[in-house]
């Protein structure tokens, strides 16, 4: 059956790409189109999570499901949308059917939580989310509204003492000293109340007429609130709670940004403020992220796969995956460790935090090139996170080759070698406002340099036997004091 399942990347990429991508340059001022509706939150407890959470910077987003023993794009081949491929079918039932029946092969025995959390704090990750159910309804957690689960006794990994995969991993990753999230699907394409079988699925919306049939409807958003209620009661401190589906929403919100894929004639409210007020209630200053619903239940915006290209005035985090897709497929191809230090430093200089996509293979394990990228982002972090950790944006951003952060009176010069770069300039000129005597320096090892001042910021000088060197490094900080 596995070889009848392949990857869906093309497709994919083209018609689940929501991102939000402004156009233009970088500037002094903040992108306010991409801002448009967000509403800041009035809970001082919620506020100052926030700007915790704002320092983090860096973090990971762990999807595994039933797409994990397949090897292929999560969840959507379900979808009866016409960009969708079923490689090896022409049956679109026979797929559904062998798809949900991979339930009966998923089983774990190699994960190991300790391990996955030790691996993402010394990648130097400071949160990590963790898929709970994705757009399929297959939960990775222990529900008791559903049997579509992995903690299903008839199933094989129900067996095993660490079964509830989503408390094993919260578990394990708080006591690595992370922040912990849980991801959610709002809509699920399993349960009877969305997908009702009396009426054949059409596309990614309820296939039964919900002004028709509001008992139905209104089932399935008790079923989407005791789930949610679920997950915020019963598996200790949750510091996200990070929802997906952005279809799902009250008709009124739907806005220029997702009105092509929200196309369902009628308010699919779930109620996010009988969700976030029983959720903070056990839960005190929980951010939650109603994805792309601009209301006070979006705490952070969450471009996808795409970066704004101006810093925002606003909390934000880009969701990026390591390969090609959000969960594990055979042969992906994985950025680099530059890739990563470089990607990661665009979006902080902007202002924002990198949430990075990983996911294990059916067994629990991560494909060693993950492991050894992830570790190597770690050591550079390790030596150069004072200038990613805490920081703040500020002009210019961004400037060829050199993004910049602030921290108290330092600004640091964050320099971005090319992939065939070879050797650096002679000099690096670092733009900045500071005024009187400047003083910089390399922040790995503290080496001073030499500079100048010039108009708009000084002009440093990198020792010729160093040029080399640095090339090679996946980004050079340049500190710059008073």
């Amino acid at each position: 059956m596995k070889n009848k399942f392949k990857s869906l990347y093309t497709a994919f990429v083209c018609a689940s790409a929501l991102s939000l991508h402004a156009q233009g340059d970088f500037s002094m001022k903040a992108d306010k189109t991409e801002e448009e509706g967000y509403v800041m939150t009035k809970d001082p407890l919620v506020k100052a999570n926030l700007d915790k959470w704002q320092g983090y910077k860096f973090g990971v987003l762990i999807h595994m499901g039933l797409y994990s023993q397949l090897g292929i794009v999560e969840s959507w081949g379900l979808a009866p949308e016409d960009w969708v491929t079923r490689d090896g079918y022409d049956d679109y039932y026979k797929y559904a059917t062998d798809y949900r029946n991979t339930k009966f092969k998923l089983n774990p025995t190699n994960l190991n939580s300790e391990k996955w959390a030790k691996m993402f704090k010394n990648a130097g990750a400071k949160y990590m989310i963790f898929t709970s159910k994705h757009h399929d309804g297959f939960c990775m957690y222990d529900s008791k509204y559903t049997d579509f689960k992995i903690t299903n006794p008839e199933l094989p990994y129900a067996k095993n003492p660490k079964a509830d995969v989503l408390k094993d991993v919260l578990d394990a990753s708080r006591k690595e000293g992370l922040a912990v999230g849980v991801y959610f699907s709002k809509p699920d394409w399993t349960t009877e109340n969305f997908w009702w079988s009396y009426y054949p699925p059409k596309d990614r919306n309820p296939t039964y007429d919900i002004k028709k049939f509001p008992e139905r409807w209104q089932n399935y958003v008790q079923y989407t609130q005791n789930q949610l209620n679920e997950l915020t009661t019963n598996y200790g401190k949750v510091d996200i709670l990070w929802l997906d589906g952005c279809w799902v929403r009250p008709l009124s919100t739907i806005n220029k940004k997702v009105e092509e894929f929200c196309k369902y004639p009628y308010d699919m409210d779930i109620n996010m403020k009988l969700v976030s007020e029983t959720a903070r209630k056990k839960q005190p200053g929980m951010l939650v992220v109603d994805r792309w619903v601009p209301s006070e239940y979006e705490n952070y915006l969450t471009p996808e796969q795409k970066t704004p290209e101006k810093p925002l005035s606003v909390p934000w985090e880009s969701c990026i995956t390591l390969g090609g897709a959000w969960g594990w497929v055979p042969n992906d191809h994985y950025k680099s460790s530059k890739e990563v230090i470089q990607l990661m430093t665009s979006i902080v200089v902007k202002g924002g935090n990198l949430l990075l996509g990983v996911g294990p293979d059916a067994k629990g394990e991560f494909d060693p090139k993950i492991e050894a990228t992830l570790a190597n982002v770690g050591k550079w972090l390790s030596v150069n996170g004072e200038a990613i950790y805490d920081t703040k944006p500020v002009a210019p951003y961004l400037d060829g080759k050199v993004g910049y952060t602030q921290k108290g009176k330092s600004i640091y010069g964050i320099y971005m070698p090319a992939k065939d770069e070879k050797e650096l300039p002679a000099e690096i000129t670092i733009k900045t406002d500071n005024k009187g005597s400047l003083k910089a320096s390399l922040l790995n090892n503290k080496q001073k340099l030499t500079s100048k001042k010039v108009d708009g910021g000084i002009v440093v000088t990198i020792p010729k036997e160093l040029r080399t060197l640095l090339a090679n490094q996946e980004a050079v900080v340049i500190k710059v004091t008073q």
